[in-house]
């Protein structure tokens, strides 16, 4: 019954932003640290960023360190990640993560980054 629902996802031209939201249920958020990862044709599943159950320790992947900010909302079960200043390279489905007793992850979120 653990379910991830991404949402915010969209075209977007070169220096622009987007806000991805994770809609969290089946488990008890709050005590699970979280995962933002995305994946572009042709590669493999990158790990973007990581929060901490209580969000007082985040860390991020090289390629999105600056650019790309991951919060949470343990009131309403929310996962956050901004994204801001994207590239080309950005172009990936977005998904968000979570382990608990098993691996779970959302459907995912198409970000296009072009002109």
């Amino acid at each position: 019954q653990v379910q991830l629902v991404e949402s915010g996802g969209g075209l977007v031209q070169p220096g622009g932003s987007l806000r991805l939201s994770c809609a969290a249920s089946g488990f008890t958020f709050p005590l699970y640290s979280m995962e933002w990862h995305r994946q572009a044709p042709g590669k493999e599943r990158e790990l973007l960023a990581h929060i901490t159950s209580t969000g007082d320790y985040t860390n991020y992947a090289d390629s999105v360190k600056g650019r790309f900010t991951i919060s949470r909302d343990n009131a309403r079960n929310i996962l956050y990640l901004q994204m801001n200043s994207l590239e080309s390279d950005d172009t990936a489905v977005y998904y968000c993560h979570v382990d608990t007793t098993h691996n779970y992850w959302g459907q995912g979120t198409q970000v296009t980054v072009s002109s």
